[in-house]
């Protein structure tokens, strides 16, 4: 495992004063980062690897020469820094690669007016060497159960909220049996517990794995949402089920949520985006919170060296959760998911996955023109609130460094959302 402590502190140092883009001999832009520390003789010792975000070289796809532990490492010695840092790393140097394929996938989706083939895709990034879903750590067994149909095999849905949680819904409503679908979204559990206190819906936590699976046998079901609780990684991956969840990107999905919740009236009443922000410290890395099933308050805004060393023990956690995922959607490249959604889930009509799906949306319609997604990523990025327009210049840096975490784990689900796409030798 990776040494704790202050050689985190001096570490995390190193890295904004070592990390560096060179350009290798094939003309391809690489990221030189610090992806392990060792002490041999009482001295610590740094040592370098080169990270080729997009590497189009001599690919060895059968031979990664960096793997998910190492990707790991790294983004837990980057959890370590100041949350200010991990933010500017992220931005600067961009080593998950995913930040400058996005610019590179929005500008030629603009130019050309339409989502990119798979061969363009692959263009703009190549399946790399350097891969973070290797070795797999998915269940495939479980997935192929699932696409088969065996009993009682079923898909649970992590839904992150405001993060294409609805679109993935539609999605499976457009493909399962209407026997098979919850009546309430893809959350069974709404009629599970009558108890006034206990009931609700999307919250899978408050039952055991026996539990869930006999209801889900009872009742027929074949999907089950979880919106409200964390993801319990040590008990809900012995569940007989295939796993799936949908990212976006942290601000953008914290705006969305004020927009949706606050100035589109749905139950909140403040209007002021600061004064929310303010009032919801319980959405401070959500995503992190969400996977890791730990709070995530004290050590996202906390500047002592035990916050760094327990903002590490997050990401570590959440990553181990998320690379399980037998299916890691992105919402603003759901366009680009069809293959991937087709090859886990055997879900055969994927329509939804271009189309804008929106929740209660007879609660406030929104005439933008953007009910049909012909763009790809260009299309989700014209019908979305920009933080960087809308929020106050300090409200940004503040949510930035408050939902630092959540910018690791986001790139990190966007490289494995990618690779699973581009690879050729993955499912």
């Amino acid at each position: 495992m990776f040494c704790m402590g202050l050689g985190y502190i001096q570490f995390a140092v190193y890295i904004i004063k070592t990390s560096n883009n060179v350009i290798g001999d094939n003309g391809n832009s690489h990221n030189i980062v610090t992806t392990t520390t060792t002490i041999r003789g009482g001295k610590q010792q740094q040592q370098q690897r080169r990270i080729r975000a997009n590497s189009n070289g001599n690919n060895d796809n059968n031979n990664p020469k960096l793997t998910y532990s190492e990707w790991k490492n790294f983004a837990v010695q980057l959890a370590g820094m100041k949350p200010s840092d991990i933010v500017r790393t992220l931005k600067k140097n961009d080593p998950f690669g995913v930040r400058t394929f996005e610019k590179k996938l929005l500008d030629t989706e603009s130019e050309k007016g339409r989502f990119l083939s798979l061969q363009e895709i692959q263009e703009l990034f190549p399946c790399p060497t350097e891969r973070i879903t290797v070795p797999e750590q998915r269940n495939n067994d479980k997935a192929l159960a699932f696409r088969n149909g065996i009993k009682p095999f079923f898909l649970f849905f992590q839904h992150l909220r405001k993060a294409g949680g609805t679109n993935f819904c539609t999605l499976a409503e457009h493909n399962l049996k209407k026997e098979d679908l919850p009546p309430y979204y893809c959350m069974p559990d709404y009629q599970w517990d009558l108890r006034p206190q206990h009931r609700g819906a999307g919250y899978l936590t408050r039952y055991t794995n026996e539990d869930i699976v006999d209801h889900m046998k009872e009742k027929h079901h074949r999907i089950a949402g979880n919106e409200w609780d964390a993801f319990d990684s040590d008990r809900f991956f012995d569940l007989p089920a295939t796993f799936a969840t949908s990212f976006r990107k942290p601000l953008d999905r914290a705006l969305s949520q004020f927009r949706f919740e606050c100035i589109e009236d749905r139950g909140c009443q403040i209007k002021n985006v600061t004064k929310w922000w303010d009032h919801r410290t319980d959405l401070t890395n959500v995503y992190t919170w969400t996977f890791a099933k730990e709070g995530v308050r004290q050590a996202s805004i906390g500047n002592k060296a035990q916050d760094a060393h327990r903002r590490q023990v997050l990401i570590s956690k959440a990553l181990d959760a998320v690379v399980k995922f037998n299916i890691v959607m992105v919402m603003e490249w759901l366009a680009y998911a069809p293959t991937q959604v087709t090859k886990v889930l055997g879900f055969q009509n994927t329509k939804t996955l271009t189309e804008r799906v929106r929740p209660h949306i007879s609660q406030a319609k929104r005439d933008d023109g953007q009910e049909h997604n012909k763009m790809g990523a260009a299309g989700i990025s014209k019908a979305s609130w920009v933080p960087e327009k809308y929020l106050p210049a300090k409200l940004y840096d503040r949510m930035s460094r408050d939902l630092a975490l959540d910018e690791i784990l986001n790139d990190a689900a966007r490289r494995m959302f990618l690779e699973r796409i581009v690879c050729s030798d993955v499912m």
